[in-house]
C-alpha cells in the first residue's frame, strides 16, 4: 500500500469512490468535466493535497488535506480532512484507518495546531470511526447551499 498525491489519470476513481454511498450518489456526477478542473485548481494550490490510497497499481481510497493559516489561536495553521473513501471491497483492513494516520502526521510537519473534519450527521459509522481516532465532537457545522 502507498499513499500518494493523486494525477488526473485518478480523478475518475476518486469520483467513483465519492459517489459510492447514498450521499454521494445523489450529488455527484461521474464524467463531469468539472471534476477535472477542481482537480487542476487544487493541484496549483500549495495548501492543498488529494491524495490516493494505491494498492498494487489500483486506486483504492482517497482523501482531501487542506492546510489553512489563520489569525485565531496566535496565527495557528489547521489542518481539514475531507471527502475520506474506502472501497468497499478494501475495508475492514485497517486502510482507513492508516490513510487518516498519514493525513495528521503531515498536519504534523506543516505546523498545524490542530486536525479538523468535519462528517454528516447521518453517518454514525464514520462518526465512530473518528472517534476511535481521537477526535471529539466539539462544534456545529453550519451550511449555506449557494447553488
Amino acid at each position: 500500500m502507498e499513499i500518494r498525491r493523486a494525477t488526473a489519470e485518478d480523478v475518475p476513481t476518486i469520483v467513483a469512490l465519492i459517489a459510492n454511498d447514498q450521499l454521494g450518489a445523489t450529488r455527484e456526477k461521474p464524467g463531469d468535466p468539472r471534476y477535472l478542473t477542481a482537480f487542476e485548481e487544487i493541484t496549483a494550490d500549495p495548501n492543498q493535497f488529494l491524495a490516493v490510497v494505491d494498492r498494487d497499481g489500483e486506486v483504492v481510497g482517497t482523501l482531501q488535506l487542506t492546510f489553512t493559516p489563520g489569525l485565531s489561536r496566535t496565527g495557528m495553521t489547521r489542518a481539514t480532512i475531507e471527502a475520506v473513501r474506502i472501497r468497499d471491497d478494501q475495508r475492514g483492513e485497517g486502510l482507513g484507518q492508516r490513510l487518516v494516520e498519514w493525513a495528521i502526521e503531515r498536519a504534523r510537519e506543516r505546523g498545524c495546531g490542530l486536525v479538523q473534519l468535519t462528517t454528516d450527521a447521518s453517518r454514525a459509522d464514520a462518526h465512530r470511526f473518528y472517534e476511535r481516532l481521537g477526535f471529539k465532537a466539539s462544534h456545529v457545522g453550519m451550511k449555506l447551499a449557494l447553488n
